[in-house]
């Protein structure tokens, strides 16, 4: 049975560079630039931004920063997601000390993006791996992918002793923005931004003293069979022809169903009776990110996504982590207190919902950018 574990052995995030920082004025450019929007459409943006909790230190697409959002390429497709993988494997394989022969199993997970030939090849010939490595590509499962990534890798395990395996889980922003009017549809361009990570996973019994974390749980709940779930997150045109991504107002219910579904499954086989009664009252998890986490503490990851799905799984941290990330930077400043938070939206922009406005018939983005 110990050769069916998985152990996280490292893991590397994603930063983009400087001049992809998608702070306030950036964002304003690229919603004054959709001459489809007017004074509805703006104050939907400003509250969905500001209820976002986004701050200043996020991240977009080349492209859509260039204001070439309108005519995405498959190059620049490529090329962001060629930063994300390539960038996170570099130094994932650098710090660990495993080369990419090594690999066994390769599995990459991205929501809306799948190319001929298969992101995994593009990563086999980069790194000239082995002919016999096992790949797979995911796509079309939204947030919940990277947990059904890590799902798979767990039961290839069950076949394949003392290997290796990788996970590359990222999104192109680029080539799905939204450049219409349509206030469901319009909800994706404020809530996702540029990000990926990529994972060294093992059920190599020599190497349990170096895991960061052992997966003890994983449960998968698809609730697709429900017409009103699996509409609730869906890839669309719009009656313009633009092509977006739709949020329905089933979402936060699909969401509930689905999790309360999963919840039940995995609970039981975490929680010991005691806190099985506590958990019908309570039910607060959390994740400490900021370097306390200690040998024995448990972390519960949730993904939710397209299809719909709810994608949970169980770590066990293995020995005490200290170690930073490409956020140590600016850890330190989070979470921001409440009573410090200003939102540089509702600062600069808030006066957009005057009422006054709507007796006024003028360009509200000469006004915004004057």
């Amino acid at each position: 049975m110990r050769s069916h574990s998985c152990y996280m052995l490292a893991y590397e995030c994603f930063k983009a560079t400087d001049d992809r920082k998608l702070d306030t004025e950036s964002c304003v450019k690229i919603v004054l630039r959709n001459k489809n929007l007017g004074l509805d459409q703006y104050r939907f943006l400003l509250q969905t931004m500001v209820n976002s909790g986004l701050g200043e230190e996020t991240y977009g697409p080349r492209n859509v920063l260039a204001g070439r959002e309108e005519t995405p390429t498959l190059m620049e497709a490529h090329e962001e997601m060629d930063e994300i993988m390539f960038g996170t494997l570099d130094n994932l394989f650098s710090k660990t000390g495993v080369s990419p022969p090594d690999i066994d199993i390769l599995v990459v997970d991205v929501s809306l993006f799948s190319p001929s030939p298969s992101l995994t090849a593009r990563i086999v010939n980069r790194y000239k791996m082995r002919d016999n490595i096992k790949s797979f590509s995911l796509s079309g499962m939204g947030c919940s992918a990277s947990m059904v990534a890590i799902d798979l890798v767990q039961n290839l395990f069950k076949s394949y002793k003392n290997a290796f395996a990788v996970v590359v889980s990222s999104e192109t922003i680029g080539p799905h923005w939204y450049c219409g009017k349509e206030n469901s549809m319009m909800l994706s361009n404020c809530l996702f931004r540029s990000g990926g990570c990529s994972v060294l996973l093992t059920n190599k019994p020599c190497l349990k003293h170096k895991a960061l974390m052992k997966l003890k749980h994983s449960v998968r709940t698809n609730i697709g069979s429900n017409d009103e779930a699996y509409g609730c997150c869906i890839q669309i045109e719009d009656q313009q022809g633009y092509n977006g991504f739709l949020l329905t107002r089933n979402l936060t219910k699909a969401a509930a169903k689905a999790f309360t579904m999963n919840l039940k499954v995995l609970v039981p086989k975490i929680l010991p009776i005691r806190e099985l009664i506590r958990f019908t009252v309570i039910s607060i998890w959390y994740m400490e990110a900021k370097k306390r986490l200690k040998k024995g503490d448990k972390i519960l990851m949730i993904s939710l996504g397209a299809g719909f799905m709810c994608n949970n799984c169980v770590w066990e941290v293995m020995k005490d982590l200290g170690n930073g990330n490409v956020w140590e930077h600016c850890m330190d400043r989070y979470p921001i207190p409440r009573k410090n938070m200003i939102n540089p939206f509702a600062d600069k922009y808030s006066w957009i919902n005057d009422e006054r406005l709507n007796f006024v018939r003028m360009d509200l983005s000469s006004i915004i950018l004057s």
